[in-house]
This record gives C-alpha cells, structure tokens and sequence, in this order.
C-alpha cells in the first residue's frame, strides 16, 4: 500500500498547489483513488480501458496523462515494485545469486 500512499499524498500535494486545503484536498484525493480502485473492482475493466473512457481529445485528463509520462510515472512505480520485491526476498533469506538469476532482480 506504501504506493497508493504516496499517490494520494501526491494528489493531495498537487490539490493544495492549486488552492485547496489540505484536508480537503487529502479528502478529494483518496476518495478519487477509492472511485477509481472500486471502478477497476466493480467493471472488470482494463484500467488503461477505463482511463480512455475518462479522456477526451485535448481535455484535462489526457494533459494530466501527458505530465504523469513525462515525469516517468509508469517506470517510477514498476521500479518501486521491483525494488520492494527484492528486498523482501533479502529478508527472507533468497540468495543474492537466485535472486539475480533466477528472478532476474
């Protein structure tokens, strides 16, 4: 959940960056990332299907979609996934070798 954490702190960032206070803008963050995980829960849908019913041609989402890629959003949190990953399997004792080798971390 750490990930999901520093989302919504981020959002909540970016909402008192744009005027809001900040409880108000925690509140709108995590009930937006709430919606979002109870729509992927509820639909079935790809997540990337259900962004593109959100996008529309040069609205606010697809320029919020264009900041997120250009700040490495995508490789950013892969890579967290991956760094977390491992590290659970140092802790629990994985081999520095398996690791590399056989789970290619």
């Amino acid at each position: 959940p750490f990930q999901v954490f520093q989302f919504i702190e981020a959002l909540a960032d970016g909402g008192v960056r744009a005027g809001l206070p900040r409880a108000a803008a925690i509140e709108l963050a995590a009930q937006t990332v709430k919606g979002a995980a109870e729509m992927v829960l509820k639909t079935g849908q790809h997540p990337g299907q259900l962004k593109d019913q959100v996008t529309s041609p040069g609205g606010t989402t697809i320029a919020g979609v264009e900041r997120l890629e250009q700040g490495g959003m995508r490789g950013a949190v892969i890579g967290a996934v991956l760094s977390a990953t491992k590290r659970s399997m140092q802790l629990g004792g994985v081999s520095e070798e398996d690791i590399r080798h056989k789970y290619n971390l």
